[in-house]
């Protein structure tokens, strides 16, 4: 295991011409504190985890002072924001400090999120709030913990220098991990700004680095492949987030990224009770990005990177890719729901099994994450009480589950090894709203223990933890209405 000074830094986005960023010094304000270290991002990075109980480790990680071989620099992208096209945007409050290499070979970006303004700050003041800091921590390793592919955070520092939001709030600094930070948008702001050249040059860079099979490629089927391997990586991820019940609440093309990864938390939430339309984000005004509409939106979002890759690939074969994206998403959706639903093979009727189910939720109100939890421990010599007994439609509930059980039988299904196999994918613990507002709260007051335990909890989702029982409760009232916007 390293120190932070044995980080070997290898920053080839800084190496790119200086038109794909600025470079820029983090500014920092206030004595720095640290809120929350990650061990788990730590391994990542084989770093030591004592690293986090230096005197300047802190200093470090806001910003204070530059590990060896840093050079920090800020992207510019562009994108679509809630469909509006926004010509120049980029890390206003983002700085990535480098590139650290692992011995396994894996290539990390260290972007430190909230440590000042850059040129692409639009007016804002480039620093963030220990409030949006602690939701996407936890919400990362939550992701994590689930299995879907996320973006990480080593740490937070948090600053009692007043940050200017809707109220005055404290200061806080997020250092993010991520194999790449390149976003849809990054490719949208070269095509839409007469850079075709620059269009051509960032694909060369993302497919050397990440994309190896297509690297392989001779050129005239590298690219074609490439968009193709971006549709199909999307389609994965928005059937993940649809299948453990997440919405991100702010699909613009520049929180989407190149790799596939679930980018840029902001006022993200998990449903409670299954409601289809639901809409996280306060300031989605018409529900642009409603759970049930990340589908049609990912689908829109790869439609505009098409667009921006006209310069590389014939429009013949970016419509043949986009086309396959409904039909990739069903596919990785329903094997999900089938996984969650304990069915090991695959049939026609599936899609409407699947749906009557959800239906049931729907009508009675009934909360996702529990509701298929308890489904785990269905019993096919059994009345099923507690799944019935919540449903306002008993009757439709018994007709459902009849199906169900014909179906289990069919298979040959046996209680204990389905419900071990259901208890795998469907998770106990999520990360509910209250949950993070809980740990916000009482951040704020300096304890910051709730963090840990929420974290540590999260990276085991699957697992009883019967001392916390507590967490997997449906929200309290008080929970269930709380409105996140974008400055979450």
């Amino acid at each position: 295991m390293k120190t932070l000074e044995q980080l070997r830094f290898d920053n080839s986005y800084a190496r790119l011409p200086e038109r794909f960023y600025s470079r820029v010094r983090p500014t920092p304000r206030g004595e720095p504190y640290l809120v929350a270290f990650n061990p788990e991002a730590a391994r990542l990075l084989e770093l030591d985890d004592g690293e986090a109980e230096r005197a300047d480790c802190a200093a470090i990680f806001a910003g204070w002072r530059l590990l060896p071989g840093a050079e920090p620099i800020a992207a510019v992208y562009a994108g679509h924001q809630f469909g509006v096209w926004v010509p120049r945007l980029g890390d206003g409050r983002a700085i990535l400090l480098g590139e650290a290499l692992t011995e396994a070979g894996s290539r990390w970006d260290l972007q430190l999120k909230g440590a000042g303004p850059t040129p692409y700050a639009r007016m804002g003041d480039g620093y963030a709030v220990l409030r949006s800091t602690i939701r996407e921590y936890l919400c990362g390793e939550a992701m994590a913990g689930l299995g879907i592919p996320t973006t990480r955070a080593l740490c937070i520092v948090g600053s009692d220098a007043p940050v200017y939001r809707e109220t005055v709030e404290t200061g806080a600094t997020l250092l993010r991990l991520a194999p790449s930070h390149v976003r849809f948008g990054s490719f949208e702001y070269f095509a839409h700004s007469g850079q075709p050249e620059q269009v051509r040059q960032l694909a060369d860079y993302v497919i050397a680095l990440h994309f190896p099979e297509q690297a392989r490629l001779p050129e005239a089927e590298r690219y074609p492949a490439w968009f193709a391997e971006v549709v199909a990586r999307t389609a994965r991820l928005i059937a993940q987030w649809q299948a453990v019940g997440f919405a991100h609440g702010v699909m613009n093309t520049d929180n989407m990224s190149i790799l596939g990864l679930t980018l840029d938390y902001g006022p993200f939430g998990f449903l409670d009770a299954y409601e289809p339309g639901f809409i996280c984000n306060h300031s989605d005004t018409f529900g642009r990005y409603a759970f049930n509409r990340q589908p049609a939106i990912a689908h829109w979002n790869l439609a505009c990177l098409a667009t921006a890759l006209l310069p590389l690939i014939p429009e013949a074969e970016l419509r043949a890719a986009l086309e396959r994206f409904p039909l990739l998403f069903d596919e990785y959706y329903l094997a999900l729901m089938r996984a969650k639903l304990g069915l090991t093979e695959a049939r026609e009727e599936d899609a409407e099994l699947i749906g009557d189910w959800l239906d049931l939720l729907v009508r009675g109100h009934l909360d996702y994450s529990n509701s298929f939890r308890a489904l785990c421990r269905f019993r096919l010599d059994g009345e099923h009480r507690e799944l019935r007994d919540r449903c306002l439609d008993r009757g439709a509930f018994d007709a459902w589950a009849a199906r169900y059980r014909a179906r289990l039988l069919a298979e040959g299904s046996c209680d204990r090894e389905r419900r071990a196999r259901m208890e795998r994918v469907n998770p106990k613990y999520i990360l509910r709203n209250y949950l993070a507002q809980v740990a916000i709260e009482r951040a704020k007051e300096k304890d910051f223990a709730e963090i840990e335990r929420l974290r540590a909890l999260l990276a085991e989702p699957f697992a009883e933890h019967p001392q916390m029982e507590a967490y997997a409760a449906e929200p309290p009232e008080w929970g269930r209405h709380l409105e996140i916007d974008c400055s979450s």
